[in-house]
């Protein structure tokens, strides 16, 4: 097993949260999609100082994505259309796993699936693998078995599908949410009502961009999911609602670029927070907010980060 770093304890401060049954060392998680399988940042961070690592998510069988032009930059963020292109979970175990498992940090595996029954696939399939601490459920996918619905747009087939997922796996299990609902409170409420441990949110919201000299869209899927900076404000309010609706662990996500924006959304409501378009831009931008944590913990006193979460003071 690789050094250990910074972890729990910092001159007296407990950095632990729990993101329901799973204990992590503090609160920054990478965001799925924007940090490989771990090892792609090993050589620019010490993956052990991480809270957990959140692997790109997978499928029960690999998948190509989305053709080209797959990412388009936007003014304070970034368009993507990939296609959750990944390698499929059985060589995930075989070949990223095993490297992942050499550090001393949680491993939450994203996973999803084009309906109810390649869900529970992939869950059985990971959670029988060793060194997988923990599922990020991500239902922002299209339900090919009822006419292309949206998983996490529907409550009651986000009740359908956490259930049946929830029923087949003993590991912690956190559903990730999508913003393009009219009121995230009732798919929260769902979810967790179906067995969910935890929530992640928010995922990517739907944006296009177009090519005014061409007048074609500038991603070959027309639309894609908006992430950076420019999503972080929608990101802080639907954190805020649903720590308010549900009394679930929250990871907050959604244009987390350095420390201040992080334990902005702590304050509204998340227990731990995941870093993701940041990671392109800066790929010490995870060390940099933990570290930075500490010291706002230091100046203000704080013994506790979870002592932290939900303080916002308002109406």
């Amino acid at each position: 097993m690789r050094a250990v770093g910074i972890g729990r304890w910092h001159k007296g401060m407990n950095l632990e949260v729990n993101i329901g049954r799973l204990r992590l060392k503090n609160p920054v998680m990478t965001a799925s999609g924007t940090f490989g399988y771990g090892e792609e940042y090993a050589e620019f961070i010490d993956l052990s100082r991480l809270g957990a690592v959140v692997v790109k998510g997978l499928s029960p069988g690999p998948k190509e994505g989305n053709t080209p032009p797959r990412v388009v930059e936007t003014a304070a963020g970034m368009l993507n259309a990939i296609g959750l292109q990944n390698i499929g979970i059985d060589r995930f175990i075989k070949e990223k796993l095993p490297f992942l498992r050499t550090y001393d940090t949680s491993v939450i595996v994203n996973f999803f699936g084009d309906s109810v029954d390649e869900y529970v696939l992939a869950a059985e399939m990971l959670s029988a693998a060793e060194g997988v601490h923990g599922l990020e459920m991500n239902i922002s996918c299209p339900n090919k078995q009822a006419g292309w619905c949206i998983f996490g747009t529907d409550p009651r087939v986000t009740f359908e599908v956490v259930s049946a997922v929830r029923k087949k796996t003993p590991l912690p299990l956190i559903v990730k949410l999508t913003p393009n609902v009219t009121d995230i409170s009732v798919m929260a409420r769902a979810a967790v009502e179906a067995g969910a441990d935890a929530l992640s949110l928010i995922n990517t919201i739907t944006g296009m961009a177009i090519d005014i000299r061409t007048r074609r869209p500038k991603l070959a899927n027309v639309t894609g999911g908006l992430s950076g900076p420019a999503v972080k404000p929608v990101a802080v309010r639907m954190v805020y609602e649903v720590f308010k609706a549900v009394e679930v662990p929250i990871v907050g996500m959604g244009g987390i670029m350095n420390s201040d924006d992080a334990i902005e959304f702590i304050i509204a409501g998340a227990s731990a927070i995941a870093a993701g378009t940041a990671n392109f831009v800066n790929p010490r931008a995870t060390m940099e907010i933990l570290d930075g944590i500490i010291g706002y913990m230091e100046k203000e006193g704080i013994e506790d980060i979870g002592s932290l979460t939900g303080t916002v003071h308002a109406g």
